[in-house]
């Protein structure tokens, strides 16, 4: 049974991610996206909150499922005996900084490949990033993110606007 862990930090989880998780679900039998905590980039929503906006666009695919994890990418790898790592590329900017992580994580670990996975051109432009930064000043994310994470956007943008002074 091929197994491969689509990791990110998926905050918020988009469209594009959706996209390619559902062609990685093409190529494996099991699938597990694993979710970083990573407070070092400053997320928006707990690991907690982006597991359970995750696992709610899953219904569809019943080999998938989600977790949180720690620690080097490899060791979950290894440790979820999964057999590959899909990374997304949008564009050209992303091919570097993946590549570097793709050699570093063989080097770690020579057993787990790295697949990269192009997402479809509506969303080659999608980030993470920039879905919040258009929801923090109030514009239509609906085309780039699940409903469930638009409204989950739009609450959180909401409540920080009227805590401000």
């Amino acid at each position: 049974m091929r197994h491969c862990i689509y990791p990110g930090t998926f905050d918020p989880f988009t469209n594009g991610h959706l996209d390619v998780l559902e062609r990685a679900a093409k190529l494996f039998d099991r699938i597990t996206v694993a979710i970083a905590r990573n407070p070092g980039k400053g997320p928006v929503f707990s690991a907690e909150e982006r597991l359970e906006m995750i696992q709610a666009n899953l219904g569809r695919h019943p080999h998938v499922s989600a977790t949180i994890f720690d620690g080097l990418l490899v060791e979950f790898a290894v440790a979820q005996k999964a057999d590959a790592i899909i990374r997304g590329l949008r564009a050209l900017s992303d091919f570097e900084f993946e590549f570097n992580m793709a050699l570093m994580n063989r080097h770690l670990q020579p057993n787990i490949e790295t697949l990269f996975v192009m997402p479809h051109e509506q969303f080659s432009y999608t980030s993470s990033s920039l879905v919040k930064q258009v929801a923090r000043y109030g514009g239509d994310i609906t085309h780039f993110v699940p409903a469930n994470v638009a409204t989950a956007l739009g609450k959180l943008f909401a409540r920080r606007d009227e805590s401000s002074p």
